[in-house]
């Protein structure tokens, strides 16, 4: 049986774990409570989310891979960018939701009665940039930032001052698939995202790894997008599920950047200038 765990971030937000380590936030006002992000569907996540919160529950998705989106279906009011429609599509089948999981020491305890049931998309609601959902004393604004994948969004809490960015921008930021945007286009992005919500928060939430983070974060990875069009990087290579990529700056052993520095992405040298690849 899959079972979750979560913490108390601050009186008004809460960050659960799902079973690979993958990171969801329940986010509190005084009318609704808003989850971002739903793990990979193993495991009742709604369950769970209702012994944290007697409120009503809307679900705000990141983008929609098969970490993040997959435990949707329980939720009645869903959001995601339509943009990813393509890529939850094809993560949502039981194959490779099981595959995605197989790489987690806690694999054999998933129960096929653990799996929530397949379902389309379709009746999402759509999420754009400029979206804002008031919970009641705690707003939600959204921003659109296309790189990781096209549909992905930042999520602004302004009351709390912070940050949640998916897997838009983070510590080790997957930018190598056909479907991910070149390197350029992504930078263009973050820049954009950076100027529009500049001293707006004081911290960053992530999906995967250590968080908070500082807002400087955001300012590191996009001197790595300038490094890796200058050539100045370590390029180490990194197989991914049959994928042959580099990560642009070395790592610790703890995945902490080796030259101190702050964010690091992972690239595919033939996806960094638009008009070398065409708009797959």
């Amino acid at each position: 049986m899959v079972k979750f765990r979560s913490e108390k971030l601050t009186p008004a937000v809460t960050r659960i774990y799902g079973l690979t380590g993958e990171q969801m936030y329940l986010v509190e006002g005084k009318e609704k409570a808003a989850l971002i992000d739903t793990g990979s569907g193993a495991g009742s996540l709604k369950s769970y989310v209702e012994t944290l919160t007697d409120k009503p529950i809307l679900v705000l998705l990141t983008h929609g891979h098969v970490d993040h989106a997959l435990g949707a279906p329980e939720f009645e009011e869903v959001y995601m960018n339509h943009e990813d429609d393509y890529i939850y599509n094809q993560h949502c089948v039981l194959e490779v939701r099981k595959g995605y999981l197989s790489s987690s020491p806690d694999f054999p305890l998933v129960e096929e009665s653990d799996y929530i049931p397949v379902e389309s998309c379709e009746r999402f609601h759509d999420l754009k940039e400029g979206d804002v959902f008031d919970l009641g004393g705690m707003t939600i604004e959204l921003f659109s930032c296309p790189g990781h994948t096209r549909g992905s969004m930042v999520m602004l809490l302004r009351e709390e001052r912070t940050l949640i960015t998916g897997d838009s921008c983070n510590t080790f930021t997957f930018l190598f698939d056909d479907y991910s945007e070149c390197l350029d286009a992504y930078e263009k992005n973050l820049k954009r995202l950076m100027e529009k919500t500049e001293g707006k928060f004081d911290r960053v939430y992530l999906s995967h790894g250590e968080s908070p983070l500082p807002v400087e974060l955001l300012a590191g990875v996009l001197q790595v997008c300038e490094d890796i069009k200058n050539k100045n990087t370590d390029d180490v290579p990194f197989d991914f599920m049959g994928k042959q990529v580099y990560i642009a700056k070395a790592m610790t052993p703890e995945m902490r950047r080796a030259d101190g520095g702050l964010g690091n992405i992972v690239y595919n040298p033939d996806r960094i200038w638009q008009e070398e690849i065409g708009h797959v």
